[in-house]
């Protein structure tokens, strides 16, 4: 079972982000190209990258000197129980306020007001722990 967040992690949430069961074909529609980050709150730099283009995840990999678009944090403690139980949008918005996810880069309020944004956002925390199997 790869660590979260580890080189086989992001390989393998890749592959699931991008197959039919993912959310690449949501987030193509939307023509969303962007780079994500996320990584441990106590940490200077994130664990793992994501450059997605049209929607789908074209690297996943330690940080190379892209420019990161959102940049979510939490405790490795509050990410284990993100992905282990995935939430819904009411429970991401309690970790938000909360501060137990911060956003280092990105807005999150931009974000959760756009419906097809918001719903992918959901999906990917779903997507992180089937990648931990």
């Amino acid at each position: 079972m790869p660590e979260l967040f580890s080189a086989d992690w992001a390989q393998k949430y890749k592959d699931i982000w991008n197959s039919s069961e993912g959310i690449a074909d949501q987030l193509s529609q939307s023509s969303f190209n962007s780079v994500v980050a996320f990584g441990v709150e106590s940490e200077d730099i994130p664990r793992v990258v994501l450059t997605i283009a049209n929607g789908e995840i074209i690297s996943a990999a330690s940080p190379n000197g892209e420019s990161i678009n959102w940049d979510l944090r939490a405790s490795m403690d509050n990410w284990i129980l993100l992905v282990a139980k995935p939430p819904g949008l009411m429970k991401l918005g309690l970790a938000y306020t909360s501060r137990r996810l911060r956003f280092r880069k990105g807005d999150y309020a931009v974000m959760i007001k756009d419906p097809g944004l918001s719903a992918a956002f959901v999906k990917c925390f779903a997507l992180m722990g089937r990648a931990l199997n």
